[in-house]
């Protein structure tokens, strides 16, 4: 977990009250703990979600301050070189010093978290997002807002991770370390993917869909959940309505990663082994 600043207690009391009387977004001491508090997470001092003892904790009032950041912000225009925009919220920059390789035309707002060693083609990353050291956001693959990246995840083209600010209580999208995401997945509604999974193309996972372990004797079902070391694939399940019974989609486990190879090994072992499209 990310060291909190000594203040953190005092700036957690502030924004617990602005959010329950919004009157007070016009006093300075809570612009100002709303403020350093969205510095602190684009510098990665802070942040939604963090794992601890297997479990992910989820900071509520933390996400309350970046929702209570927009409106203390006016619209304003934004330039890039020829590019303009016009928005509530100022683009990340100095990515030389940050050690990240942004390739034209990526985009990060402030107050994402973007640790060095990231690689980020086309893309768009979103305000509280944390991406650690050594991943690849591959091109047009979007990062919501809050979502948590470990390390050296790849998220393959057109890559879908959903944001989440309210309702408070959600849980962000979660994709822990060195784990591969194919091209156009979608994961939103706090999906949660374990460390080396490699998800095939096309896989969605919401918060209600079936993921199914065929891998046995007996098929095991999970909800929002994908273990560690699964290699996943799309696929369908019959469902009966009033009207008849039709094909409901649904993630099927078909194989894991092996632990006795190294990362990089199994990935492409896992991908040639089952026949999974990235």
């Amino acid at each position: 977990m990310t060291t909190y600043s000594n203040n953190m207690d005092a700036r957690k009391k502030i924004i617990e009250s602005a959010w329950e009387n919004r009157e007070l977004l016009r006093e300075k001491e809570t612009l100002s703990a709303i403020e350093s508090l969205i510095e602190d997470l684009d510098k990665g001092r802070c942040r939604v979600a963090y794992p601890k003892d297997g479990e992910w904790i989820l900071n509520e009032w933390i996400k309350k301050a970046v929702i209570l950041y927009f409106p203390t912000r006016k619209m304003e225009k934004m330039e890039a070189g020829v590019l303009e925009f016009h928005d509530k919220i100022p683009l990340k920059t100095q990515y030389d010093k940050l050690g990240i390789r942004v390739v034209p035309h990526a985009v990060a707002r402030y107050g994402a978290y973007i640790s060095s060693g990231v690689i980020m083609m086309p893309s768009y990353v979103n305000i509280g997002a944390y991406v650690e050291e050594g991943s690849m956001i591959d091109t047009w693959a979007t990062v919501g807002s809050c979502a948590q990246i470990g390390k050296h995840v790849h998220l393959s083209g057109g890559v879908g991770i959903g944001g989440v600010l309210e309702p408070i209580q959600a849980a962000p999208v979660i994709i822990e370390n060195n784990a591969f995401i194919g091209s156009r997945c979608i994961l939103v509604e706090g999906a949660r993917v374990g460390s080396e999974a490699v998800l095939g193309a096309n896989v969605v996972i919401t918060g209600s869909t079936k993921i199914i372990d065929v891998t046995g004797n007996k098929a095991i079902e999970y909800k929002g959940i994908i273990p560690a070391r699964s290699v996943v694939i799309p696929g369908s399940y019959t469902k009966r309505f009033p009207a008849g019974e039709y094909q409901v989609p649904c993630a099927l486990i078909i194989g894991t990663r092996k632990e006795s190879t190294n990362k990089k090994t199994s990935l492409n072992d896992a991908l040639r082994e089952y026949d999974v499209a990235v």
